[in-house]
């Protein structure tokens, strides 16, 4: 009996300390639509004081239309008065359908300002998402924000009009230098 009642004990405060551990809330506005105007969209969120050791993981969808694919490139970033205050950006990733990760972005600055960007090319139609996690380093409120662009992939035809383009002008210009000399 005395040892099942120590073993119970000891399951007890190991249950508590493990919740102790797992207090910590998952915090953030997600998902949120990007509203696309132009191909281009800003978004972001802000998170209210007292929020110390919580994470976040906002999702910010999108959905790409059309036959033609498309480039992606996005960018985040959060300014605090210090590392030790706000929040710290620690990921930023492109997802697809299906939550398949598609590529992950990659830290330009850290610190008192994190900065994170990521592209991607070639998008198809179909629904994405771009995922912020980070973590809020104190009791302040903090916040982030960013831009995404996409950008239709030319068409062969379109470099191919290009090309023949810059060979009309070489030809011109060798033809203007033959006629000067």
């Amino acid at each position: 009996m005395k040892k099942s009642l120590i073993a119970a004990i000891l399951f007890a405060s190991a249950t508590f300390g493990s919740s102790a551990v797992l207090a910590q809330d998952v915090i953030g506005n997600s998902p949120q639509a990007l509203s696309l105007v132009d191909n281009s969209a800003y978004f972001g969120d802000t998170f209210e004081a007292d929020n110390e050791g919580n994470t976040f993981a906002d999702r910010f969808t999108f959905t790409v239309d059309g036959d033609v694919g498309v480039n992606l490139d996005a960018i985040v970033a959060s300014i605090s008065g210090s590392a030790d205050e706000g929040l710290d950006i620690t990921g930023l990733a492109l997802y697809g359908e299906d939550e398949t990760l598609i590529t992950t972005g990659s830290s330009l600055m850290g610190g008192a300002m994190d900065v994170w960007s990521v592209s991607s090319d070639n998008l198809v139609a179909g629904n994405y998402y771009l995922q912020v996690s980070g973590t809020l380093v104190s009791d302040t409120g903090a916040s982030f924000g960013g831009a995404v662009m996409l950008a239709p992939v030319p068409e062969p035809e379109t470099y191919g009009m290009m090309l023949g383009g810059l060979g009309v002008l070489g030809f011109l210009a060798r033809r203007r230098k033959d006629r000067q000399a």
